[in-house]
């Protein structure tokens, strides 16, 4: 018979596996997915903002949440519901129904993945062996990120693409009875900060931005739609703002952007989602609609990525005794900015060494960006506040990943029709043809033109991606340049 402490681990790390594998693993069936629910880009963009949107916007609430009603129960109910959900996702015949189930997920998987966190750190108070399970944890996250594209490849092409989410469903019930006969209940609910207006204004802020944004490359920047829709973002960020400076205890403590290196590293933190985390989205339409692999193929051509990624984290811990924190995580954001510039010059004709190449020196560019822009989150604040830490990194992270699918997926859509229509000559085909409103036989005749101009989308996409890198590392420079200049004497 298995061991309580056993059941809680494996309970812990396989439903933190189940949630993170989704953030990666749907990235792989995006053309499938426009295919079989007759959707356009905006529709691809929503799949996976719905999911990245709603994980980022409740991540901040999980805590209290758990604090009021009990953390084993509130955890378990996110296993239940991301279960429940992926099963609807799975059974969809539309796009509706299928953002419905990301949304449901989404809530859950703001329940399960800081959850996690707290339930081992409770189990093991020992610090050794807690620092133990929390790498082990941190192992099995990043496993799921790297067979996360080579496993829905293989699911799509073999089985058909319900199976990536179906997947889920013997996962989450075998840590519901795992997680129900291993963890301890315990709550605080003197310690609750429940923020509602501030939970509701965070999530009208982020769902008008994420709207605005894919509204402006389905519609043009000049429709009324996406000009309103980020007028009420922009609104709504204001008035969260003017709300967390209130109430006493905020979902959102801004006091803690008071100091210099806990906002520059949520910088980096928010930037890391918006170039590097969100580069799945685009690199799957690259090697797919671009270069036309299908989708086994294309998880197996990312895989330099994840490899370089998962081997750079595994090593920060001495590398970190060689250099400094700030040397590492200039270095992380550097790669990741130089290979994401450099991805301007990859076409449909590039050969795959290059193509890899890149892929693996952002890997290694994440593989020390991850934990180190974490690490540095840590050091900047003191313990007591480490948990609301933990959340607002990750929720930033979830945050950049969501505007940066939703901003660069638009300015893609908007070069891409641009050059169709400048190419054609006929911009209502252009529209059309790059949106994916056009059944793919009438597309024949301008096959060709098409494919270069998703390239010239896909290369804005990336130009923009590379400049946040780089402009983060140059932030990250001019900090420690500041840092080692001697105060005057008085």
């Amino acid at each position: 018979m298995i061991s309580r402490r056993f059941a809680l681990v494996t309970a812990v790390y396989l439903a933190t596996f189940m949630a993170v594998l989704d953030i990666s693993i749907v990235n792989m069936a995006l053309p499938t997915l426009q295919t079989a629910l007759n959707t356009d880009l905006a529709g691809l963009q929503w799949v996976v903002d719905a999911y990245a949107l709603c994980l980022s916007a409740f991540m901040l609430s999980a805590g209290p949440f758990s604090d009021r009603y009990g953390y084993k129960r509130c955890w378990l109910a996110g296993v239940a519901l991301f279960t429940v959900s992926s099963g609807l996702c799975a059974l969809a015949p539309n796009l509706t129904v299928l953002l419905v189930g990301r949304v449901a997920q989404g809530m859950a998987g703001a329940l399960l993945i800081p959850g996690a966190l707290s339930i081992l750190s409770h189990a093991f108070p020992d610090p050794r062996s807690r620092a133990h399970a929390i790498g082990g944890l941190s192992s099995f996250s990043a496993l799921s990120l790297i067979i996360g594209p080579l496993l829905g490849g293989v699911l799509v092409d073999t089985v058909g693409w319900p199976s990536i989410f179906l997947l889920n469903l013997p996962l989450g019930v075998a840590v519901l009875v795992l997680g129900g006969i291993s963890i301890p209940e315990r709550r605080h609910p003197r310690h609750a900060a429940l923020d509602p207006a501030g939970q509701l204004l965070a999530v009208l802020a982020l769902g008008a931005l994420t709207f605005g944004l894919i509204a402006a490359g389905e519609h043009g920047w000049t429709h009324a739609l996406p000009r309103y829709a980020l007028l009420t973002a922009l609104l709504g960020m204001v008035a969260f703002v003017w709300v967390e400076s209130r109430v006493a205890r905020p979902v959102l403590p801004l006091a803690l952007f008071r100091h210099g290196e806990f906002s520059r590293a949520n910088v980096a933190s928010f930037v890391l989602g918006f170039s590097a985390y969100s580069s799945l989205f685009f690199f799957s339409l690259f090697l797919q609609r671009i270069q036309g692999y299908g989708p086994a193929e294309a998880g197996l051509r990312m895989m330099p990525q994840f490899v370089l990624s998962g081997l750079a984290s595994i090593l920060f811990g001495r590398l970190h005794q060689r250099f400094t924190l700030s040397s590492l995580l200039i270095a992380g954001y550097l790669l990741m900015g130089g290979a994401m510039t450099l991805m301007v010059l990859l076409d449909a004709t590039t050969d795959y060494r290059w193509v890899g190449l890149l892929f693996a020196l952002l890997g290694a560019g994440m593989g020390l960006a991850v934990p180190g822009t974490g690490l540095a989150v840590m050091n900047a604040v003191p313990p007591e506040r480490a948990a609301i830490a933990s959340a607002v990194i990750n929720a930033l992270r979830q945050t950049g990943m969501a505007v940066g699918i939703a901003l660069m997926g638009s300015l893609m859509s908007t070069q891409a029709i641009r050059h169709l229509s400048a190419a054609s000559g006929d911009p209502v085909l252009a529209r059309q043809a790059v949106t994916g409103a056009t059944p793919a036989p009438e597309l024949n005749d301008i096959a060709t033109q098409l494919t270069a101009a998703l390239g010239s989308g896909f290369h804005l996409a990336m130009a923009v991606a590379g400049a946040a890198g780089l402009l983060t590392a140059a932030l990250l420079i001019g900090a420690r340049r500041m840092a080692a200049v001697p105060e005057p004497a008085v």
